[in-house]
């Protein structure tokens, strides 16, 4: 039998997955989680097959970082990220993490079968679309834009501060002080060589990195 742990902070979607494994010849039982914390005690609990994880999940918690602590409890274990956040925006910073896959919850549900199947038996899934942009950017050189210096927490912060989130509402959000906020808002603010939050929000929009 299967043992497939689903973390999403969305019953509907949590249910969802489960019936793409209905028409499976291998028989299939469940773990469901709707945040971080759930995730890594489940995860230090019991044995899983895989991992259906999204990068936005209850409680504040972050994807991304629930990933990296699974390599470290749990290094074999297959993680596909499915989440709302295009690949532009996260795949890179996923694979980098650890993830076995990516892709979004709006593929259909042919694709997330291929995508669930090729993780669980050991081989990577990417989409078509991030393979070609991963074939133009080594073309290109190294040449990275500006945004890809920051590190994940740094990038998930701007992405608030472009959303018109106020220091004090992201720090609610990401369970962190007002100051450590503001400290990440300046290092952003020097790596990608912008002065105030209405040039960070402009960048952003133009580059697609906020929704």
């Amino acid at each position: 039998m299967k043992k497939v742990l689903i973390a999403d902070d969305h019953a509907v979607v949590r249910n969802g997955v489960k019936k793409i494994f209905e028409d499976q010849p291998e028989e299939t039982s469940f773990g469901e989680a709707s945040t971080a914390l759930e995730v890594l005690k489940l995860v230090r609990e019991e044995n899983w097959d895989l991992v259906i994880l999204d990068i936005s999940l209850g409680g504040g918690g972050n994807g991304l970082d629930a990933l990296k602590e699974i390599r470290q409890i749990r290094p074999r274990l297959r993680v596909l990220i499915l989440t709302m956040h295009d690949e532009e925006q996260y795949a890179r910073r996923a694979f980098k993490a650890g993830a076995a896959g990516y892709i979004t919850k709006d593929s259909s549900r042919a694709e997330l079968l291929k995508a669930i199947n090729q993780v669980a038996s050991g081989a990577r899934y990417i989409s078509k679309a991030f393979a070609e942009e991963l074939v133009i950017n080594l073309e290109r050189g190294s040449d990275r834009p500006p945004h890809e210096s920051l590190s994940d927490r740094e990038f998930e912060v701007m992405r608030l501060i472009a959303s018109g989130k106020a220091v004090g509402e992201i720090a609610v959000l990401l369970s962190l002080s007002a100051n450590t906020i503001s400290t990440y808002r300046a290092r952003i603010l020097e790596k990608m060589g912008i002065r105030t939050n209405a040039e960070l929000t402009h960048y952003a929009i133009q580059n697609h990195l906020v929704d």
